[in-house]
């Protein structure tokens, strides 16, 4: 087996990531002014506007394939030479296909591509053939393979098995892998992922050089190795924990999910799948003939085109409609305000919300159900209180039947341009489900410095009865995750703190040194984590001490299981792991510093 070290020989003089893996509102009408000496008439009447239709064509940029379709590998390739080193690029693409048999295909994914069967089993659509992330563009290096994904599909790959190498933002949802699944680049390079839900691999999942992993809800075969943090909930053939060595965390349900919605054909119709909620839920959804759950025809939602204004898709909410996002980048000059239960916002091919002048980008109000999934909101240039909130501040109705989701929702501050939020994500409502997410503040690209995309905190929860399972977050100038809500619970953490910080006193917390990248409120009583890891690369000034990764009130219900801070090459070190407890990180070795259980 390769040496799934990621810390084995570096490249001098360049980035973590590039080398560990690491690098108008509808205006009112005039007033009407007659003669001098007439007083001035009132206001003419605002005249209500036309109602938007539901339904339509997705656009140019879904690509959608049956098995008689000529020239599909032709198209697949066009699509991947735009894409494949685009990372800030402007394009944005949804592959789909038609169930039915597609033979000798190799779809390569670049940035912004999604792939997806349009069957309501993965089953439905088989692909003799490849779903395939490599590194080829970057050296064999997959730690900045973002934002591209997989998606009910069947894949019977060409050579046994097939290979997956992505970083964050890259989920493999509701897959059947006929074969092997390998989430490591060609030659076996530094890779820093990832996410499954919903899956079944039929044969083995071999991580090798992967940093860490999140599997939850599905079945393999079985499970190759670990380097940092592993973890599972729901897995069928998930191995047993063993945390720290091999750093595997297990977990034999997840409290509570419900899966991702995604597009499907009934017959000609489009319409989008809502699966419903499980409660200890372990294995696929869709396993056992029809997945349990409701569905919505497309004409019950506005499919919005990129350049339509905030204002109109208000306006679609307003009117009742769900959104469908087609693939581009919108700029909204207001918030998108969801104030109806079960209200659904989907987004296809990496669909990127911009708000502009400062605005919040998605605002949702405290009510049941909601469903937001698939889409990126990347932070303007005039600095944002926040990009996402879910409730208003207080909010504290019961939702634990109908929960909100979050999921495959994206955050990026910086990279594509400047950007600046104080903070990201906002939780207000309780019994929220965050189903895998990215919280980016970027450490390469455009725009970017310790106050050119300035961002202090990630995300901020305040709701009780909180659920994340998949939570990454990276790089704020202060904290990364705050939780102040009650019984929350966090099933897989990544993080890294900021590289950029220009010395000590810039992260200078009182008299601690370093904001913790995950901290518990005082007041909180009971809060519980699996598998939480922070690392730390101080690449602006190496002599930089983070005292702890990880802070919380000491009470007998707030626990943590399975917690690491690493040091990548030295760039900085730990003191310790959680509170004053954990061994300090030393030397440029990069080998953990672990917790198995706290307090």
């Amino acid at each position: 087996m390769p040496d799934s070290s990621p810390s084995s020989s570096r490249p001098p003089q360049v980035g973590r990531r590039t080398l560990l893996g690491a690098a108008a509102a509808a205006t009112a009408a005039p007033v009407v002014l007659g003669p001098a000496s007439r007083a001035a008439a009132a206001p003419a009447p605002r005249k209500k506007p036309r109602a938007l239709p539901g339904g339509g064509d997705l656009g140019p940029n879904v690509l959608v394939f049956d098995p008689s379709t000529p020239g599909i590998q032709d198209r697949l390739d066009e699509v991947f030479r735009q894409q494949e080193s685009a990372q800030f690029g402007t394009g944005r693409y949804a592959l789909l296909f038609k169930p039915g048999t597609y033979s000798g295909l190799n779809a390569q994914l670049g940035f912004y591509t999604s792939i997806a069967g349009l069957g309501l089993s993965p089953d439905d659509t088989t692909i003799n053939g490849d779903v395939t992330v490599d590194a080829g563009w970057f050296n064999g290096n997959a730690t900045q393979n973002f934002w591209r994904s997989a998606e009910n599909l069947a894949l019977v790959p060409a050579n046994g098995t097939n290979r997956w190498a992505v970083a964050q933002a890259a989920p493999f949802r509701r897959m059947h892998v006929r074969g092997g699944l390998n989430l490591a680049p060609s030659g076996y390079g530094w890779a820093s992922g990832g996410y499954i839900a919903d899956s079944r691999i039929d044969g083995q999942v071999g991580p090798y050089s992967q940093q860490q992993w999140y599997t939850r809800d599905s079945a393999i075969g079985s499970w190759l190795n670990g380097v940092w943090n592993m973890v599972f909930s729901g897995v069928e053939g998930a191995p047993a924990q063993s945390f720290p060595n091999p750093p595997y965390t297990t977990l034999a349900t997840t409290p509570v999910s419900r899966e991702k919605p995604f597009l499907y054909l009934q017959g000609s119709e489009y319409r989008v799948f809502l699966p419903e909620k499980r409660t200890n839920a372990r294995g696929v959804t869709w396993g056992n003939g029809t997945p349990r759950g409701t569905s919505l025809p497309l004409t019950q939602f506005y499919v919005a085109r990129p350049g339509v204004s905030a204002a109109t898709l208000n306006q679609a909410l307003e009117q009742g409609l769900h959104l469908l996002l087609t693939p581009g980048i919108y700029h909204l000059s207001e918030p998108l305000r969801i104030n109806r239960a079960n209200t659904v916002v989907l987004g296809l091919g990496y669909a990127t919300l911009i708000p502009d002048g400062g605005v919040t980008a998605v605002k949702v109000a405290d009510v049941d159900g909601v469903r937001l999934a698939g889409f990126l909101v990347d932070a303007g240039p005039v600095n944002s209180p926040t990009l996402l909130e879910i409730g208003p501040r207080g909010a504290s109705r019961d939702h634990s039947a109908n929960p909100t989701t979050v999921q495959d929702v994206f955050i990026r501050i910086g990279g594509a341009g400047p950007g600046k939020a104080t903070t990201s994500m906002v939780v207000n409502s309780r019994h929220t489900i965050i189903d895998h997410t990215w919280v980016w503040r970027a450490d390469h690209g455009d725009g970017v410095g310790w106050e050119t995309n300035r961002a202090d905190y990630g995300v901020v929860v305040n709701g009780d009865d909180v659920l994340a399972t998949g939570l990454f977050v990276e790089h704020f100038n202060k904290y990364d995750v705050q939780w102040f809500g009650q019984r929350g619970r966090t099933i897989f953490f990544q993080n890294e703190k900021a590289y950029d910080a220009p010395n000590q006193a810039a992260i200078q917390n009182g008299s601690t040194k370093g904001y913790a990248a995950y901290r518990v409120g005082d007041a909180v009583t009971s809060h519980e984590g699996w598998g939480l890891g922070s690392y730390c690369y101080y690449n602006v000034d190496p002599t930089i001490v983070q005292h702890h990764g990880f802070a919380a009130p000491v009470r007998p219900d707030v626990r943590f299981h399975n917690l690491l801070v690493v040091s990548l090459g030295g760039q900085g070190q730990y003191e310790c792991v959680i509170n004053d407890t954990g061994s300090p990180t030393s030397g440029t070795s990069t080998v953990p510093s672990t917790v198995v259980s706290y307090p």
